[in-house]
């Protein structure tokens, strides 16, 4: 379920908006000047990243129309449980991005399936904008953010960066969202 829960940056119990609906969620990113987009989902989400890429080239030549991003590639990580060190290697992804960071570029992604929840720190807010597929976010240059891809990682995302080391994020050592509810609470939440 694509949702936004909107929470005072000082208290995440205080809860200013909670909701699912497409249009609602566009809006408020929109007022906060975060693009958000649905696309089709792919045909096939577990094709190959060509085939992917390829399926949507004509969405990814509008959304490049001037050309900004020259590094676009899909992400994916899956559950593997024939891996005996999947969940350790899960769990060290995740904890990559659970601190607050920005990005010297826009961070883009679609999600072509799966789920992972944006959390954006904006003037007193803290905004979890969990993303499924078919949903596109594009989190402005400089932004205060952390990423949770929950406790049993699984998506597929393209991603567009300007320069390749675009995805490297410049953590500032905040602890704030050690204080917020991470993706799978949001998810079981009434």
């Amino acid at each position: 379920m694509t949702l936004l829960q909107i929470m005072a940056d000082t208290d995440a119990g205080e809860v200013r908006l909670r909701t699912s609906d497409p249009a609602v969620i566009g809006a408020e990113l929109n007022r906060r000047g975060i693009v958000f987009d649905r696309w089709q989902t792919p045909s096939d989400p577990g094709a190959a990243t060509d085939d992917i890429l390829a399926e949507y080239a004509d969405r990814i030549g509008e959304l490049n129309a001037d050309g900004r991003y020259r590094h676009i590639d899909v992400a994916r990580i899956h559950p593997d449980d024939d891996d005996p060190e999947w969940p350790a290697k899960a769990k060290g992804a995740r904890e990559k991005f659970l601190s607050e960071h920005r990005h010297a570029e826009d961070e883009v992604r679609f999600f072509a399936g799966g789920r992972g929840c944006f959390y954006l720190h904006l003037n007193g807010e803290v905004l979890a904008v969990v993303c499924e597929g078919g949903d596109l976010v594009s989190v402005p240059a400089g932004t205060l953010h952390w990423f949770d891809m929950g406790s049993r990682p699984d998506f597929i995302a393209i991603r567009f960066f300007e320069e390749e080391d675009g995805w490297i994020g410049d953590f500032t050592g905040n602890t704030i969202g050690e204080r917020f509810p991470t993706l799978d609470e949001l998810l079981t939440a009434a």
